[in-house]
């Protein structure tokens, strides 16, 4: 009598010595360390390329290499012996992703599509060449060009009616946005300017600068898709971000008082984008709600992301484990909310290094509450972790959640 795994040709499923698949993730950020938590109940197995055995996903992955992910050589050792390379950032040389495809490594997303997510430039020229509506914009080369961009905002704007909070005044003109079109995240690498002088800064980096109109929004939002390779979909709740300093707050799901009209709009859109892209894996596109009705495409973020956490406790299948799902090609998992509404919270670190000592009053106080921690040291603004709340009232979904999150922070301390 056989035990143990079945020999192929004999009614098994597998051949011989063939075992779950081996996921390589580049980066070893919380993005990483959520990831692979999602992956640990379906026997998928991580690898991990790290900067450091400090980062937070190298505390919990078994399978660490500490290595450059900017070097070609150190990819290619690292992507032996894993079935598909994935990434909890988007900042690997698109050039090298090629010479990893071309070396037989399935690479997802592959390097056609990360380089929208990678650069702006480059993003806002294929939208453009797709119909995907977005904020005015162009490349610019120095101060001076800046400011022509700005007077053909003037003399290209449009009134914003008073009924939409326009006041009747016209947009455009300064301010402008300025980008680098490479490199930024967390507001870093974007500025916001009136002047000649103040346009100066950005071109210092010496790489490509993206101007945009500042576009007059009343909310930001973000549609959070999920594609396989043989085009699969699926698509979660629009949510509603809040952003401090240009770092995200708070993420609402689903966004409040979204016309539904609106919100399926922001789906479809995500999903065109996704298709017409390439994508493998997760797709974030962050939006601008316009006072005057309007949905615009901000920006691209290939790979799970900080608007779709709320996921973890508060859908049926969260967007960590949906990009496990997709980057292996395996059917995706069901994206729909499991409650009324879920609040995420960002924790950051502030002067109270002693979060531990926070959760007996945060437990207690609500033993609904999820904490995620992410192993980091704390640092005044750093992300260190979130919570997540969930229940049929939001005031109260959101007064739970912000106060857990000022607490572990040692902002609220009663």
């Amino acid at each position: 009598m056989e035990t143990g795994r079945r020999k192929a040709g004999r009614g098994g499923r597998y051949p011989v010595g063939v075992t779950f698949p081996v996921v390589g993730m580049v980066g070893g950020g919380q993005l990483a360390r959520m990831t692979h938590e999602a992956g640990i109940p379906l026997g998928i197995r991580f690898k991990l390329l790290s900067d450091t055995p400090q980062d937070s996903a190298a505390q919990v992955v078994s399978d660490v290499v500490i290595g450059d992910y900017r070097d070609l050589g150190t990819l290619r050792d690292f992507a032996r012996g894993c079935d598909v390379i994935t990434f909890d950032h988007e900042h690997v040389p698109t050039e090298h992703l090629r010479a990893l495809e071309a070396d037989g490594i399935p690479v997802r997303p592959g390097p056609d599509a990360l380089v929208h997510a990678q650069d702006k430039g480059v993003m806002r020229a294929k939208l453009d060449a797709i119909g995907v509506p977005c904020p005015r914009h162009r490349i610019v080369t120095d101060p001076d060009d800046v400011v022509a961009f700005a007077e053909e905002l003037e003399r290209d704007g449009h009134e914003v009616p008073s009924g939409k909070g326009g006041g009747g005044r016209r947009a455009g003109g300064f301010p402008v946005v300025l980008k680098t079109v490479r490199g930024g995240y967390d507001g870093k690498g974007v500025w916001v300017v009136d002047s000649a002088e103040e346009a100066a800064d950005p071109f210092r980096a010496g790489v490509p600068v993206l101007a945009e109109e500042k576009v007059d929004f009343l909310r930001e939002l973000a549609a959070n898709v999920v594609r396989s390779p043989h085009g699969q979909a699926v698509a979660y709740p629009v949510v509603e971000s809040r952003q401090v300093n240009g770092v995200c707050d708070t993420v609402i799901a689903p966004a409040p008082d979204l016309d539904e009209t609106l919100a399926l709009r922001a789906e479809e859109l995500a999903l065109r984008i996704a298709k017409e892209l390439g994508v493998v894996g997760h797709l974030a596109v962050e939006l601008f709600q316009t006072r005057d009705g309007r949905i615009l495409v901000n920006e691209l973020a290939m790979r799970p992301h900080n608007s779709g956490h709320w996921t973890q406790d508060g859908a049926i299948t969260s967007q960590f484990a949906n990009h496990v799902r997709a980057v292996l090609d395996l059917p995706l998992g069901d994206p729909r909310p499991r409650a009324t509404w879920t609040v995420m919270v960002n924790v950051l670190g502030g002067d109270f290094p002693d979060m531990y000592s926070a959760y007996l009053h945060c437990m207690a106080r609500d033993p609904k509450l999820k904490i995620h921690m992410y192993g980091k040291d704390v640092k005044p603004g750093r992300k260190v972790g979130h919570v997540n709340t969930y229940g049929d009232d939001l005031d109260d979904v959101l007064e739970r959640a912000r106060h857990a999150a000022g607490y572990l922070r040692g902002t609220i301390t009663e």
